[in-house]
Formats: C-alpha cells, sequence, structure tokens
C-alpha cells in the first residue's frame, strides 16, 4: 500500500526543494502549483479567464500568466473566483494521479502550500511541513528575483502553525545535502510506519 504525504510548508521554505529530494529517493511526486500552473492553457479554464477578464488576458490564444497573477494579488474576489475555477480541477487531477500510482510505489507525496488553509490534511495518510528561518526564507525570495517575506504570507497560516499542525517537519535551514539526508531519514520512517 502507497503512503499518500501532503507536504507544505511557508513561502520560501524550500518545499519545492524539498519534492524534488523525494523524487531522488525514489517517492511519486506532484506539484500542485505546477498542476494549476498548467491549467491555465486548459480550454475551458482559458474560456472562463477570457470571458471574465476579456480577450486580453490570452492573446494569441495564450493566457498572459503575468497578467492574470496581477489581476488575482490585486483583488482578494478575483484571486477566489480564479481558484474557484481551477482548485477542483487540481482536485480531480490529484485524485487521478493517486488512482494511477502503481503497486510497486510505496511513497506518494503531494505538494499543497495552502494544505492546512485549505482542510485538506484528511486526504493524506501524512504530513509534512518544510520550515526555515524567516531571515533565510526573505533571502531565498530575493535571490530568486522576487519581493521578500512581507505581506506575502496574508493568505497562509504562519510557519510556526503549520509545524504544529504537521505529522512530520523538516527543518531546511542548512545545505541541500542536509535537506536531502532529512528527507531521506523521513523516507525510512514513512515506510516502516507503513509496515509490510
Amino acid at each position: 500500500m502507497t503512503v499518500f504525504v501532503g507536504l507544505t510548508g511557508g513561502i520560501g521554505a524550500g518545499k519545492s526543494e524539498a519534492l524534488a529530494a523525494f523524487e531522488r529517493l525514489g517517492a511519486a511526486t506532484l506539484s500542485t502549483d505546477r498542476v494549476a500552473h498548467d491549467l491555465l492553457d486548459d480550454d475551458e479554464v482559458r474560456s472562463a479567464l477570457i470571458g471574465r477578464w476579456g480577450e486580453g488576458i490570452a492573446p494569441n490564444g495564450t493566457v498572459d500568466r503575468d497578467r492574470v497573477g496581477e489581476i488575482v494579488f490585486a483583488d482578494r474576489g478575483e484571486l477566489e473566483w480564479l481558484e474557484s475555477v481551477t482548485h477542483p480541477r487540481v482536485g480531480a487531477h490529484v485524485l487521478e494521479w493517486r488512482r494511477s500510482l502503481g503497486p510497486d510505489v510505496d511513497v506518494a507525496v503531494v505538494e499543497v502550500p495552502l494544505l492546512f488553509e485549505a482542510a485538506m490534511e484528511g486526504a493524506f495518510d501524512a504530513t509534512v511541513a518544510v520550515v526555515a528561518d524567516d531571515a533565510l526564507r526573505d533571502a531565498r525570495l530575493r535571490a530568486r528575483g522576487q519581493a521578500g517575506l512581507e505581506g506575502r504570507e496574508a493568505r497562509q497560516l504562519d510557519q510556526a502553525e503549520k509545524e504544529r499542525r504537521a505529522d512530520h517537519v523538516i527543518r531546511n535551514d542548512a545545505s541541500l545535502q542536509a535537506l536531502e539526508s532529512m528527507v531521506s531519514e523521513l523516507m525510512s520512517r514513512l515506510r516502516a510506519e507503513k509496515g509490510p
């Protein structure tokens, strides 16, 4: 039986790096952010966006993701509308992906940034929160050319709350090698908890 794991954490804590480490160590992995990003190429979603925001949102038939970001981050109501279009499709994709896993997959990890905020923890056998020092998270965001932490976590629980709610916590304050070592230890624990 596959252990189905929900992976979350604060902005800039290293969720994507942790997900990549899980994959390198043999877990099946899926990023809901990537699924949501790819959904903007879906014909039905594109049509809904054009119906809501006009033809300019998809010049030459391709959704302008930067423009979508400008709209939804400036208006909470528009973000909620977009999520009402994408979230059910993301959920369906995750379910389909889970059903497609072969019997040889012992650990499957889904990165869900708003896992606790969306009350999705019950869909998983175990939850993992990736956390890191705030100053380090801020520096990581700035190194990626993004604004720092300030104002970015308004829709998210703070890290301490995510850490409190998670079944397992990965502290990502050191090197990628250290992160991979922690993920490897956690994989061993998850496999042991699963049993034969």
